[in-house]
């Protein structure tokens, strides 16, 4: 492994984290309490998902609230300080973000991708499935803020009063075997920094996914057995001052086969506004980052990358 293992179980955990998310940006995450037949369930509903047929699962195509089917050739990475992405990601994928009903405080207070998933109606225990895992995962991120108002010095709550409730992405990513004919820029997933606070991914035995370590080589990360491949987003870099490092990170899938991967990410509410915390920003100097207002930074980065976002905002 090229980045370092964290046990959020073990006395010093807080300061690990701290020196691991400022040097490298990511670690192997173990000792987390997900059960494996959480791990293994949703990973299974995947490659059920997708062996599905086209036509199902283009019947919940991705909708304006950022849930149901992303084929693939539909998103490309057009954020990217880190390389000039003109082709989309060979990926295919479904998301369900947080659950809120149709008629629910979330929905009738206009908040941002607020509302009820689509679910593959055929396939009668995937839902039930994906809802276990998220709720494990929920639990696991908000000990996780814990660990971070710990070892950056926040008071208790700082940062967790930010998650009632949290805004979650649970996504299962299919990436097809990468001819080898293909270019250089024929990426999986194009060079990239995730946009929220924290990312939890489970990964299969293929591999693929490679970080930029702190001398700007790019290093493969292999699975770790049990483990979460855990990473900090732009919004955690913001809060933290630059203090906590988003790493990029790409995919590339060389194993000759079929890659799937479950990124779980964890996020503040959408009508969080994120400033540097005071902690953070040393003694004379004013803060690095100006105040950014999450809902309105995730639309801009929605716009920016999906097909389906932009034509029904005409961009």
């Amino acid at each position: 492994s090229t980045i370092p293992t964290i046990d959020p179980t073990v006395p010093g955990a807080a300061a690990r984290l701290v020196d691991a998310y400022a040097t490298y940006g990511f670690a192997h995450l173990v000792g987390h309490g997900v059960p494996e037949d959480l791990v293994a369930a949703v990973f299974r509903a995947s490659h059920e998902f997708h062996a599905s047929a086209a036509e199902q699962k283009a019947s919940i195509a991705l909708d304006e609230r950022h849930r149901g089917y992303i084929a693939i050739d539909t998103s490309t990475t057009r954020h990217s300080p880190l390389a000039v992405v003109t082709k989309p990601n060979q990926s295919e994928s479904f998301i369900a973000l947080r659950e809120d009903p149709a008629g629910g405080e979330q929905v009738r207070a206009g908040h941002y991708l607020a509302g009820p998933n689509q679910w593959p109606l055929w396939l009668p225990g995937f839902r039930p499935a994906l809802e276990a895992y998220q709720r494990a995962m929920v639990a696991l991120g908000m000990r996780l803020i814990g660990l971070v108002e710990e070892g950056l010095g926040c008071a208790p709550g700082e940062l967790s009063r930010h998650f009632a409730p949290p805004t979650t992405w649970l996504r299962l990513l299919h990436y097809p075997p990468r001819p080898a004919s293909a270019p250089d820029d024929l990426y999986g997933s194009a060079p990239h920094i995730d946009f929220g606070f924290l990312t939890l991914l489970a990964q299969d035995g293929a591999g693929g996914l490679e970080v930029q370590t702190p001398d700007g080589q790019w290093a493969a990360v292999p699975p770790m057995a049990g483990a979460f491949v855990m990473n900090v987003g732009e919004m955690l870099h913001r809060w933290s001052n630059g203090v906590l490092r988003a790493t990029p990170h790409r995919v590339y899938n060389r194993s000759g086969g079929d890659r799937y991967s479950v990124p779980f990410f964890f996020d503040p509410h959408v009508s969080t506004t994120i400033a540097p915390l005071a902690v953070c920003v040393p003694a004379g100097e004013g803060p690095r980052f100006e105040p950014v207002h999450f809902g309105e930074f995730l639309r801009g980065r929605l716009q920016g990358s999906y097909l389906q976002h932009q034509a029904r905002t005409g961009g």
